[in-house]
């Protein structure tokens, strides 16, 4: 299950949400997602669960709790729209 983690800290990394998602299951892979010309994060990124039911619960637990000062906002990545290169 391909998940979405918004509102992040600019400073969280990928350690931190991987310890952060393993506390509900098996954490396939994580991403953040880094501005290309500075590096910095841009707040937000991904974590692979393989298990549906797990990435659930960590959703349901995670979805609008404070981490490293922010909120989050968690929920099922939706799929890229075929075609789309993101903005407009």
């Amino acid at each position: 299950m391909n998940i979405y983690v918004g509102n992040m800290s600019y400073n969280v990394t990928e350690e931190d949400l991987r310890g952060a998602f393993e506390a509900f299951g098996k954490v396939d892979s994580v991403a953040i997602i880094k501005d290309k010309y500075s590096g910095e994060s841009k707040g937000f990124g991904f974590v692979e669960m393989p298990s549906t039911a797990e990435g659930q619960a960590a959703i349901e637990g995670l979805n609008g709790k404070e981490f490293k000062g922010r909120t989050l906002t968690i929920n099922e990545a939706r799929p890229k729209a075929e075609g789309s290169k993101g903005g407009r």
